[in-house]
């Protein structure tokens, strides 16, 4: 009897040969149906990489601000190397100072300005003193309030101001004019 049970196959086994004998359609079937998923994810992979090579209005706007940053310090190198007859024109950076305190709301002023030097001063002077520079022309404006800046008189005192209070550590040379690129109270 352990004989006759080693030679008779498991009805699972003899049912699945059995079926694939009988219908070879369901085997075509399964063979297309894979074909058909392998040319579907081969088609979306390559729409993919399609997707992410095309520039986004991100990459755009990041390129145009690193072109503007790169172009606007090129241009102040430039600026600070020219040279006019009468002397050496030396860029500031923009600088925003807090007023002095009034009886209304905090003010404050957006200064930017070009400093020209005389033809006897020396480009790595200015730029070493670029910090002493810039923390004179803080204190100044500091000491300000927004009525003594709203009137052209008052414009013209500060330039005198920030001319002498300069010049008073310059060791070669001295600044000759100030030229105002941008002033805004607020």
């Amino acid at each position: 009897m352990a004989e006759a049970k080693e030679e008779i196959p498991s009805s699972n086994e003899f049912k699945g040969a059995k079926v694939a004998e009988k219908n070879p359609l369901l085997l075509i079937f399964m063979i297309v149906q894979t074909a058909l998923i392998l040319v579907i994810g081969a088609m979306q992979f390559t729409s993919h990489q399609k997707i992410a090579q095309e520039q986004t209005i991100k990459d755009v706007v990041q390129a145009e601000m690193l072109a503007q940053t790169e172009g606007a310090v090129e241009a102040k190198k430039d600026a600070a190397k020219v040279n006019d007859p009468d002397g050496i024109n030396f860029p500031l950076e923009p600088i925003t100072v807090n007023l002095a305190q009034t009886d209304g709301p905090r003010r404050f002023v957006r200064f930017n300005a070009v400093l020209k030097f005389s033809k006897d001063s020396k480009e790595e002077e200015f730029k070493a003193r670029s910090a002493q520079i810039k923390d004179t022309i803080i204190t100044l404006l500091n000491a300000k309030r927004p009525q003594d800046l709203l009137t052209i008189e008052g414009k013209n005192f500060l330039k005198e101001e920030i001319k002498s209070s300069i010049n008073s550590f310059m060791i070669d040379g001295s600044v000759i004019d100030i030229f105002y690129v941008g002033f805004q109270i607020n």
